[in-house]
């Protein structure tokens, strides 16, 4: 299996999906538990989105939903979203924004709300989205009536509005997604922006998008993808005999009772870092800093290609020079 790659620019991405089809190998990168889900949604149309810039001139409501962007994406509320000024804002956040936050606990970014937090119960999103789209219709919803008419009014007035989705909804709604995409459809005013925290997540899943029809777990040999060709099921059953780790540390973010497969199995990790899965690694290899030490491009979280330009030599090579090498050896 070839994992990780969001932390890897786009140009590594894509010769690593080149040398896992070569391979006939599995694929995946850490949105398969994360919002795989979602932006493979946004990639199929069903939603409505935007640019980051749009949000900034024209946004009026702004939803943070299962997403703590004041912590998580800390630059996102000043220079694109809640603080600044835009072309249709020109009064900003004072009075011409209105933030709202849906979420289990009053994160920080609940607290600049002023008063627009709405806290639901852990998986509590299903029915909340229920009772909004209720709302929404014209009904009186059973769940918070008063509250959840508010909201609906809210939206209903809005603009230009957007809906940031965290994981904290992506993980709820799992199991049911679709719910989100008939909620949507009921806000055509609304667009909907996945947060993302990887900074090429998307540019690896519009990079195997393009390739396959699929976002993440893939496995090349016989064009499959299922949910076992995800790193978690991999190692949860023992699937795969070989892992090359690139621009993730799945030690560090993977649950307890999957360390011991992946400690078992020969590891090779090209990362610019020292990191948890580096030091159990047969074979590791540095890797230059992209946007610091190497040149590429990365996608942001609204699709828009970010060039990153190197500043300073390095000894070691880029990640995208590495696989070119692999390639080239097999």
């Amino acid at each position: 299996m070839l994992f990780g790659w969001s932390n890897s620019t786009c140009e590594a991405q894509i010769n690593g999906i080149r040398l896992a089809k070569k391979m006939g190998a599995m694929i995946d990168d850490t949105s398969s538990f994360c919002q795989g889900m979602l932006i493979e949604k946004v990639l199929q149309n069903k939603f409505k989105t935007c640019s980051l810039e749009e949000i900034r001139d024209k946004a009026d409501v702004l939803v943070y939903w299962g997403s703590d962007a004041q912590d998580s994406e800390p630059r996102h509320l000043s220079r694109f979203s809640y603080f600044p000024r835009g072309q249709m804002r020109q009064r900003g956040y004072e009075e011409d924004r209105l933030a709202i936050a849906i979420d289990v606990r009053e994160s920080n970014t609940a607290k600049i709300c002023k008063g627009h937090f709405y806290r639901i119960s852990p998986k509590g999103d299903r029915e909340f989205i229920f009772a909004l789209m209720d709302a929404l219709s014209g009904k009186v919803p059973s769940y918070e009536p008063k509250k959840m008419l508010e909201l609906a009014a809210i939206m209903k007035k809005a603009e230009f509005g957007a809906i940031f989705v965290g994981i904290g909804l992506t993980y709820s709604i799992k199991n049911d997604f679709e719910i989100l995409v008939s909620l949507a459809d009921m806000l055509p005013n609304f667009n909907i922006m996945p947060m993302i925290g990887h900074y090429n997540m998307r540019g690896f899943n519009e990079a195997l998008f393009r390739e396959t029809g699929f976002v993440n777990r893939v496995k090349f040999e016989g064009g499959a993808h299922d949910a076992k060709y995800s790193i978690v099921e991999a190692l949860r059953t023992k699937s795969i005999d070989a892992l090359l780790v690139v621009g993730s540390d799945p030690v560090s973010s993977l649950p307890r009772s999957l360390l011991a497969h992946l400690a078992s199995i020969p590891v090779i990790c090209i990362d610019p870092c020292v990191t948890m899965t580096s030091k159990i690694a047969t074979v590791t290899i540095p890797c230059a800093v992209a946007g610091v030490e190497a040149a590429g491009t990365a996608v942001r979280m609204d699709g828009k290609i970010i060039e990153l330009s190197k500043i300073l030599e390095s000894n070691y090579p880029s990640d995208e020079r590495i696989l070119t090498m692999f390639m080239e050896a097999l």
